[in-house]
């Protein structure tokens, strides 16, 4: 799915744009056993509740793609044979009513669900109408093609907040706040089937996780037994250990300075021109960026292997994943130096009577501990 399909589906988790019309789910202890299990629809819920349980839920298809939202595909066999595959798709034709699919996917969520404290399973159904859009960009709200029928499944830890002291202002006095618990938001979930091509798409499912560090495998594991790519995090300090290896005694500041330039003039020409597909990046693709930042043909090869290796082939990488195109970092074991990428230019380093020095051009004034200071012309 891409950020336009992607938008087009939050926008439904409202109480008035959308046909959820229940929100069914269990609550789960730390023991992994089920406290109780609701079906509660939205009709009968004040207008604030229903708003803020669609709101909980809708963060579920929310964060970066590549980073929190990660397409899962499946293979031909696991649509036509998988049990996993099979699962989904029941759940979805049944619209969730069927409860022997639905404690099926209690039990596999459990098994494979690691977190501390209690926490929260809850579905939603939804039936989308797809208005259809004209090439002006408008549709009209009596015109459709199909029905897109889906649903989501977030995973919401379940955290006790600690007494506190209030002021209620209609009664003008103060009064303790007992301690409760609270849903948080989503820290993982997934929505099946994808909208891709504003229409379902079967053979794909769209997965969400809070923390780009963590993948949460088991439970992709067990609700899609499909292979994830890295976490965004992980693809980050892999891809620089890969760099580091492979360019070795090129790996200098311009070398890292115009690397990060590159990929960074990639991102923003693919937000100007509004492209909807995502921005990848290939083997081949990154190759010919450090070839036109000057590594050498053997530093080169070493990049493919080192790649192959650690990646694999075929992986395409999200840009964003694999450097901070709003963000130029230079550390030392002393320093942090962080500055906008399009001023990386007044960085430089120098080697000076064998010493290594990073020297920054000064422009305009200059504060020290939130003081301007002068700069004294050298004494002879």
């Amino acid at each position: 799915m891409n950020e336009k399909e992607i938008s087009e589906i939050r926008r439904r988790f409202r109480y008035d744009k959308s046909n959820i019309q229940k929100i069914r789910g269990c609550y789960v202890n730390e023991k992994g056993e089920i406290i109780s299990e609701f079906d509660q629809s939205l009709s009968l819920m004040p207008e604030a509740d229903k708003e803020s349980l669609l709101k909980i839920i809708k963060k579920t298809l929310s964060g970066s793609i590549g980073k929190n939202l990660i397409d899962i595909e499946f293979t031909t066999q696991q649509v036509c044979e998988g049990e996993e595959h099979k699962l989904l798709m029941s759940l979805r034709e049944t619209e969730l009513e069927n409860n022997d699919f639905v404690q099926v996917l209690y039990e596999k969520i459990i098994k494979a669900v690691k977190l501390e404290g209690n926490y929260l399973i809850l579905l939603a159904f939804d039936k989308y109408d797809i208005p259809v859009f004209r090439k002006d960009g408008f549709g009209k709200e009596d015109e459709s093609n199909e029905i897109f029928s889906y649903y989501l499944c977030s995973i919401c830890p379940v955290k006790q907040i600690k007494s506190a002291l209030g002021f209620y202002a209609n009664e003008n006095e103060f009064r303790n706040i007992r301690q409760d618990y609270v849903v948080s938001a989503p820290e993982f979930g997934f929505m099946f089937p994808s909208f891709d091509d504003r229409c379902a798409n079967i053979y794909n499912a769209l997965y969400y996780t809070k923390n780009t560090a963590e993948s949460h495998k088991d439970f992709t594991d067990a609700v899609f037994h499909a292979e994830l790519p890295m976490p965004a995090s992980v693809q980050m300090e892999t891809f620089q250990n890969v760099i580091a290896e492979a360019v070795d005694d090129e790996c200098n500041f311009d070398f890292m300075q115009s690397v990060h330039t590159a990929f960074a003039e990639m991102v923003d020409e693919h937000k100007e021109y509004k492209k909807e597909e995502p921005l990848v990046l290939t083997k081949s693709t990154i190759k010919d960026v450090f070839k036109s930042c000057g590594a050498s043909p053997e530093h080169i090869e070493a990049f493919e292997e080192r790649f192959d290796e650690s990646f694999g082939a075929d992986t395409q990488i999200t840009p964003t994943n694999i450097v901070d195109t709003k963000h130029f970092e230079v550390r030392t074991a002393d320093v942090k130096i962080q500055i906008s990428p399009e001023r990386s230019h007044l960085i430089e380093t120098k080697i000076i009577d064998g010493t290594k020095y990073i020297m920054i051009r000064a422009e305009g004034g200059v504060e020290v501990n939130g003081v301007n200071i002068h700069f004294s012309e050298e004494k002879e």
